[in-house]
């Protein structure tokens, strides 16, 4: 396996050394496994201490935690900013876009770090509530209302999981991320069919 390449950046801020160590620890958890990965081997990566790498997370699972744990308050804000939107019929069009957006900015390398490291994913994430299942529950019910026939209900939760499908389906092939944006953007799409207008991506900044 070809060595990885050392990163060596200048001085940064602690709320960017801490997204820095995020994204390194996950490319070598997704790379080399999660196992065989070393606390060390993060810091090396980054070209900093261990004690600096110490003074943000005290372990590997404290990292991989601490990513769900965004993604999920992300997610939060997200449904937050629905809830407090005019009822308009466009709103499910651009809630879902959003939600296809986030999902691929912020979880496609967290995705690829789950497809490929389950034993480590059940230890250190064990099933609970309050998950990604339970707020894709209340999206859906933002999208269609409480009183929905079930087979709507899961027509979104299964558009609602379109970036995760397609991560799971590029895994061997040489897709990249645009590719899977797209391909769950058009999932999402025929998914929803008659019961809203397409998926409407927002505009990169």
């Amino acid at each position: 396996m070809a060595k990885t390449e050392r990163v060596t950046a200048p001085r940064r801020k602690g709320s960017q050394t801490r997204a820095d160590i995020q994204q390194a620890a996950l490319s070598l958890f997704t790379e080399r496994g999660y196992d065989a990965t070393s606390m060390r081997e993060i810091a090396e990566q980054l070209g900093i201490t261990k004690a600096a790498l110490y003074y943000h997370f005290d372990s590997k699972e404290a990292i991989i935690v601490s990513l769900f744990q965004d993604n999920m308050r992300a997610l939060d804000d997200l449904l937050d900013w629905a809830a407090g939107q005019p009822r308009t019929p466009q709103l499910p069009s651009e809630f879902l876009g959003r939600w296809i957006a986030l999902s691929a900015r912020q979880g496609l390398r967290t995705m690829r770090f789950a497809a490929a490291n389950h034993a480590a994913m059940r230890t250190v994430m064990p099933a609970r509530e309050g998950g990604p299942m339970e707020r894709i529950g209340r999206a859906a019910q933002l999208l269609l209302g409480p009183d929905a026939p079930l087979t709507d209900r899961l027509r979104v939760r299964m558009a609602l999981l379109s970036v995760h499908n397609a991560v799971l389906a590029a895994q061997g092939t040489d897709a990249t991320d645009d590719d899977i944006l797209t391909i769950a953007t058009q999932a999402a799409t025929l998914l929803v069919g008659d019961l809203f207008p397409a998926p409407r991506l927002p505009v990169p900044e």
